[in-house]
């Protein structure tokens, strides 16, 4: 698992962060659509000097790849709310909780929407996981011990050793498929603790169609990550 991140800065003042991760063997260098910033990841036997030449050296790929990353998004009245794969506009109304409809979030008159609407998903997230996760165990016959909800930036979903599984709330923002994907392949790791082709079978047995879900997680997943909550 990788440290905690540090900064280093290049020339005219680029910050790029910090990782050292004993599973990388090279350094790597990426811009996340997150707009997070670019991270360099280095393995632990390379010398921060080394890291920070190497960096340098691809500032012009640098500069091009951040300025290809997409505007954060806010989700403020008005805004269109990616929800189960389906665009809802966050809209005030004079409702006493969120309520989905055809085409839109209301949201309580005066309160602060981006947090609201965050607290909704969080709720509606931990309940369609939950379901996921006890249909997937049952079939595997292993179950799991508790589910936590974060916001992650590095992964969708982990599982410990003791059965705990992770997800990242923000995947009841895509379609339920790829929700139920991650749900599977968390409950796989109950069975196999690594990505062997055991594994992977056993993904499979959970989920036979699971690689368009994985496909479009890859391709698209980047995009919930844009949206900002905060008011």
């Amino acid at each position: 698992m990788a440290s905690g991140d540090q900064r280093i800065i290049l020339d005219e003042g680029l910050a790029v962060r910090l990782r050292r991760s004993g599973r990388a063997r090279r350094m790597t260098l990426r811009v996340p659509r997150d707009g997070s910033g670019p991270v360099l990841t280095l393995p632990p036997h390379v010398p921060l000097s080394e890291g920070r030449d190497f960096a340098q050296s691809r500032r012009d790929w640098l500069q091009a790849a951040m300025g290809r990353v997409p505007e954060r998004r806010v989700a403020a009245p008005g805004a269109a709310l990616p929800v189960e794969g389906r665009a809802l506009i966050l809209t005030p109304a004079p409702v006493r909780r969120v309520t989905p409809e055809a085409h839109a979030l209301l949201i309580p008159e005066g309160r602060p929407a981006g947090t609201v609407a965050a607290a909704w998903l969080r709720q509606l997230a931990m309940t369609r996981l939950r379901a996921a996760c006890d249909r997937h165990a049952a079939r595997l016959g292993r179950p799991y011990r508790a589910i936590v909800l974060r916001d992650t930036r590095s992964r969708w979903g982990s599982c410990t050793h003791d059965g705990r599984l992770m997800f990242n709330w923000r995947l009841i923002m895509a379609p339920p498929p790829v929700l139920d994907y991650v749900a599977a392949h968390e409950v796989a790791h109950l069975a196999h603790m690594d990505h062997s082709p055991r594994f992977w079978a056993q993904v499979a047995a959970l989920m036979p169609d699971h690689a368009p879900h994985r496909a479009w997680l890859r391709a698209q997943g980047g995009d919930l990550m844009l949206w900002r909550f905060g008011d």
